[in-house]
C-alpha cells in the first residue's frame, strides 16, 4: 500500500511543480526534513547489519565458502550491469536536479585516501557520516565477534530497532516525496519527469538482462530450465506481490527442496543469500547512484567510480530484503560521496514501479544459486 501512496505522491508533486513552480520550490524544506530523518539512522543500520552479517558468516564450511564465492561473483556482475546500463543510456543527462549545494572535497593523494578509510574514532565517523569508515569498522568488529553470541545478538537487535525506526519514518515518505518532487520539477521542469521515466525503463531493461544471464548460468550448469521455472514460479510471484525477498523465503525453500536440492544445501544457501546475493537490489543501487550523479551534473573520475562500486559491494550486505532498505543504503553512500540527497526522494517516488521486478530478481537469483550449488557433486563433501 505504501508503494501506491508513494507513486501517487510523485504524481501530485510533479503536477504541483508543473502548475505552480514558485510555490513548489517553497516546499523543499519538507523534503529535507524527511531526508534528515533517514540520515539519522544510517550509522546504526550499517553497524548492526554488517557486524551481524560478518559474524554469522563464519564457520560455514566448504559449502558455505563456495556459496559466498558464487554470490560475490553474481553480485559483482549485477553491480557492473546496473552501472553500465546507466552509463550507456544516460537517463539522468539533461535532468535539472534541484539540490542543496554540496561542498567539493579537496583533492588528496591515493595514500591519503587509504589512510582515510580507517577511523580514529567510530563515534567521530558516525557523527560526520563517513560511510567508508563505518563500514570498515563494522566489518572488522563483525570478524572479531565470531563466536560471541551475546554481542552478535546485540548487533542484530540494533539492526532490528533501526529497521523499525525506518518503518515509522516511511509513514512520512508520501509527504516528503511529494514536496521533493514538486520542488525538483518546479526548478527543472518536464525534463525531470522524462528522466525518471527513462530511468524506470532502463531499470526494467537491466533486470530483464540479468534474468537472461541467470538462465544462461542454469543452462551452463545443465539444470533444466523448464522444470526450474515451474518450481520458482510461486516464490517469484510472492516476491512480486510483497516486494520483500524475506517474505518469499519459506516458499523458496520449499520449492527448491521439491526441485530436488538437498535440504542441508537449501537451509544454508537461501538464508545466506538474503544477505549476500540480492542481485536485483545490487543492480538498482548502481543504477540509482549513477543516475543521480548524472542528474546533478556531477562528473565522477574513474577512481571515484571504483570507490563507489567497492562501497556498494560492502554496504549492500545484510539488508535482509526489507522493502526500501536500498533507500537507506543509498543515503549512506550519497552522504559519504557528496551526492545530493534530494535525488533519493525523487527516485523513491518512481521506486514503486521498479521494486516488484527488483525483488523478483533477488529471489530468482537466490533460487538459481541454490540449484547450482545443489547440482555440484562436491557439495556432498562439505
Amino acid at each position: 500500500m505504501l508503494s501506491v501512496y508513494l507513486l501517487l505522491s510523485m504524481v501530485v508533486g510533479a503536477g504541483i511543480g508543473l502548475l505552480w513552480p514558485e510555490f513548489a520550490q517553497s516546499l523543499a524544506p519538507i523534503g529535507r526534513i524527511f531526508l534528515k530523518l533517514i540520515q539519522s539512522v544510517i550509522a546504526p543500520v550499517l553497524f548492526g547489519a554488517l557486524v551481524a552479517g560478518c559474524a554469522r558468516g563464519s564457520g560455514l564450511g566448504r559449502l558455505g565458502l563456495r556459496a559466498v564465492l558464487l554470490f560475490e561473483v553474481a553480485t559483482s556482475l549485477a553491480l557492473l550491469l546496473g552501472w553500465g546500463i546507466v552509463w550507456w543510456l544516460a537517463p539522468g543527462v539533461g535532468v535539472t536536479l534541484r539540490a542543496e549545494p554540496v561542498a567539493a572535497a579537496a583533492p588528496v593523494g591515493f595514500g591519503q585516501v587509504l589512510v582515510n578509510l580507517f577511523p580514529t574514532s567510530i563515534f567521530d565517523a558516525m557523527a560526520k557520516g563517513n560511510v567508508l569508515q563505518i563500514v570498515i569498522f563494522s566489518v572488522l568488529v563483525g570478524i572479531a565477534a565470531q563466536g560471541q553470541e551475546r554481542f552478535v545478538r546485540f548487533a542484530e537487535s540494533v539492526a532490528a530497532v533501526s529497521y523499525q525506526y525506518i518503518g515509522y519514518v516511511m509513514w512520512l515518505a508520501p509527504a516528503g516525496v511529494a514536496a521533493s518532487m514538486a520542488a525538483t520539477v518546479g526548478a527543472g521542469g518536464f525534463s525531470v519527469i522524462e528522466g525518471l521515466s527513462a530511468f524506470a525503463l532502463a531499470a526494467w531493461l537491466a533486470q530483464g538482462i540479468f534474468i537472461g544471464l541467470i538462465a544462461l548460468a542454469l543452462w551452463a550448469a545443465r539444470i533444466p530450465l523448464g522444470r526450474f521455472a515451474a518450481a520458482v514460479r510461486e516464490p517469484f510471484l510472492v516476491a512480486l506481490g510483497t516486494t520483500s525477498s524475506a517474505a518469499a523465503l519459506p516458499k523458496a525453500m520449499g520449492a527448491m527442496e521439491a526441485f530436488g536440492v538437498r535440504r542441508e544445501v537449501v537451509s544454508l544457501a537461501l538464508p545466506l543469500g538474503l544477505s549476500f546475493n540480492l542481485c536485483g537490489s545490487t543492480i538498482h543501487l548502481a543504477m540509482a547512484t549513477l543516475f543521480v550523479a548524472q542528474a546533478a551534473g556531477i562528473p565522477l573520475t574513474l577512481g571515484q567510480q571504483l570507490m563507489i562500486l567497492a562501497t556498494l559491494k560492502l554496504t549492500s550486505k545484510g539488508v535482509a530484503g526489507i522493502p526500501r532498505a536500498n533507500f537507506v543504503i543509498l543515503s549512506s553512500l550519497f552522504t559519504g560521496f557528496g551526492l545530493p540527497l534530494e535525488g533519493l526522494a525523487m527516485l523513491l517516488g518512481v521506486d514503486a514501479v521498479i521494486d516488484m521486478i527488483r525483488t523478483g530478481v533477488n529471489v530468482l537469483g537466490n533460487c538459481a544459486a541454490t540449484a547450482i550449488l545443489g547440482n555440484d557433486q562436491n557439495a556432498r563433501k562439505y
